[in-house]
């Protein structure tokens, strides 16, 4: 694959870009000479679950699904496209939790989590869920759906990370199919920054923006300060859908206010038989 896909390689690989990028965020020039500036470092991991089902033959697969998120090692995962409830697939699926999926995905792992109600349906609804080893000190969902049936979210948190001066704000993101809808929606999100994200604060923005025709970059940009990891690192988005044979550049990790990132190499295999759409990792350092 070329440098647009998700990248994927070795664990050791991934490895060395880890430290690579954790070297970099040490060389800090107000540091004292022979030191390093302590910085915190955080992995970010984002997917669309696809409510915990494969693409084509619709076999339920959540416990390998969250078997996959925890080796990843993510300190925050935006998760799109995750159910809160549905009686039908409870009564269906023998091995459906009991428990909403956000809260299945986090178990013992992250005990801070959010989720943010998007479609709701009978029988059931789905959102996006932010799950965090560190305390949500408050969360928001915005309800940015346009017009017809589609819901869209974005969930806002901002999280007490230890270490770090200033809350770490995360927005978890799904826009919409069309394009009008989706230019509004990034309208909406740059609106969203503006009045609730300080403009000194550590930001970092992610999730399933199905921008196609990669508009985001430059609009987030203009209007929000945000450059998006795997762009700066490679020179393009990292092509995620369908998950098989990745095309298009649907998902994204933006940041703001950041003092390092490095995209994070995740392996092919299992996340090809877990959902439509290949996760994003990234390290960053704040």
């Amino acid at each position: 694959m070329g440098s647009s896909t998700v990248d994927f390689e070795s664990p050791s690989q991934s490895a060395t870009r880890r430290i690579a990028g954790l070297e970099r965020a040490g060389s800090d020039g107000g540091a004292a000479p022979g030191k390093a500036a302590t910085r915190v470092s955080l992995r970010v991991l984002t997917v669309n679950t696809h409510k915990g089902f494969t693409f084509l033959t619709g076999k339920f697969v959540l416990h390998a699904l969250r078997d996959a998120v925890r080796k990843v090692g993510a300190d925050v995962v935006f998760l799109q496209e995750v159910q809160g409830t549905h009686t039908g697939h409870a009564q269906r699926f023998p091995t459906w939790p009991q428990a909403p999926q956000y809260e299945f995905l986090a178990d013992e792992i992250w005990p801070e989590f959010a989720y943010g109600q998007n479609a709701v349906y009978p029988g059931g609804d789905h959102g996006n869920a932010l799950l965090s080893r560190y305390p949500i000190a408050h969360w928001k969902n915005h309800d940015v759906s346009i017009s017809g049936p589609e819901r869209r979210g974005m969930l806002h948190c901002a999280l007490d990370v230890p270490g770090c001066a200033l809350p770490v704000h995360a927005i978890c993101v799904h826009l919409g199919l069309r394009e009008t809808h989706r230019h509004r929606q990034l309208a909406l999100l740059c609106d969203l920054i503006h009045r609730e994200v300080p403009a000194d604060a550590p930001l970092i923005v992610a999730g399933d923006f199905n921008d196609w025709r990669r508009n985001a970059h430059r609009i987030l940009a203009r209007g929000a300060g945000l450059h998006e990891v795997f762009v700066q690192a490679h020179g393009r988005a990292a092509r995620t859908f369908p998950v098989g044979f990745p095309m298009l550049q649907l998902d994204r990790i933006y940041v703001r206010n950041v003092g390092a990132h490095s995209p994070v190499a995740l392996p092919r295999q299992p996340w090809t038989r877990l959902s439509d759409h290949a996760p994003l990792a990234a390290e960053i350092v704040l």
